[in-house]
């Protein structure tokens, strides 16, 4: 049988080779994917290359999940989350409880989640999604560790949960940030953190995010890929299976520093250190090869 995963060059095309003028941290990278598959090592190499030091892998589910911990631990500067993304919360059973609770302690897993509401596509119905979501809530002010969030066209729910929560979970990042003002200042109320991808590099819906990026306070501000998904649309060069990856994590933050009027290194710098102190990352969690590097 023919393999139907399709081949990726080894390296990116040169105006694509982008480097960032202080490390980065990528809080959302999807490298369980299987598009990941034949060239895991050559895309965390590239990242570093690119200054994308630190990635934060995400866990969807308990596969995944597991997968993320497992490269964590074989790759310096990577860290796991683990959760069920609302779109399986169905799953959601007392044996999958147990085991997130058990995976929430392993030292490479630094959040939970991917979990929270999606009444967009109800893959999973929204009473389902409630109950996962209301259980993780649990495990996180359990674990102590912070929230990695999803949210879609679910806004008003998700602060009603959080609010009733948010005396007893510590802190918690929206994923992939999409919604409008209204939402936005929700969630600055409740004190949470915010993360950008390459939506707002989309110029089909994108543009209300260009006008939103100054008023998310700088010190709430995180940066992800969400790869291999969300590719920004406007990129310098094509690129071959369009497959997003860490490497291209600067693009993204020069964009939103374009949109917020800031020097891009300023950027860089503020939401590394914003990610570090968020998801607690140990002192010399970098790679050491990566420690120094100019651009």
């Amino acid at each position: 049988m023919a393999d139907a995963t399709p081949p990726f060059d080894d390296v990116l095309p040169e105006a694509l080779r982008l480097c960032s003028p202080a490390p980065l941290v990528d809080i959302g990278a999807n490298l369980t994917h299987e598009s990941f598959a034949r060239d895991l090592e050559a895309t965390v190499q590239r990242a570093r290359a690119a200054n994308v030091t630190t990635l934060i892998l995400t866990g969807t589910d308990r596969e995944h999940a597991e997968q993320a911990v497992a490269l964590a631990r074989r790759y310096p500067g990577v860290y796991a989350t683990a959760g069920v993304h609302p779109h399986d919360a169905s799953q959601w059973s007392p044996s999958l409880a147990a085991a997130m609770s058990e995976l929430h302690r392993a030292p490479e897993v630094v959040a939970v989640g991917e979990c929270g509401l999606d009444f967009n596509r109800n893959f999973s119905t929204p009473a389902e999604q409630e109950r996962a979501f209301e259980a993780q809530l649990g495990l996180a002010a359990q674990s102590g560790k912070p929230l990695f969030l999803h949210e879609r066209d679910a806004g008003r729910r998700m602060r009603e949960m959080l609010h009733a929560w948010r005396d007893d979970i510590n802190d918690a990042v929206i994923h992939c940030f999409t919604a409008d003002r209204e939402t936005l200042y929700g969630y600055r109320d409740l004190d949470l953190h915010i993360g950008l991808t390459g939506w707002l590099c989309d110029e089909r819906r994108g543009h209300h995010l260009r006008e939103l990026v100054g008023e998310i306070p700088l010190n709430r501000l995180m940066v992800e890929t969400d790869c291999p998904y969300l590719l920004p649309r406007n990129l310098p060069a094509k690129l071959k299976g369009r497959r997003h990856e860490p490497a291209l994590l600067p693009w993204i933050v020069r964009e939103i520093a374009y949109w917020r009027g800031l020097d891009e290194a300023e950027l860089a710098r503020a939401t590394t250190a914003t990610a570090r102190a968020f998801f607690r990352l140990p002192k010399g969690a970098t790679p050491p090869d990566t420690e120094r590097k100019e651009c």
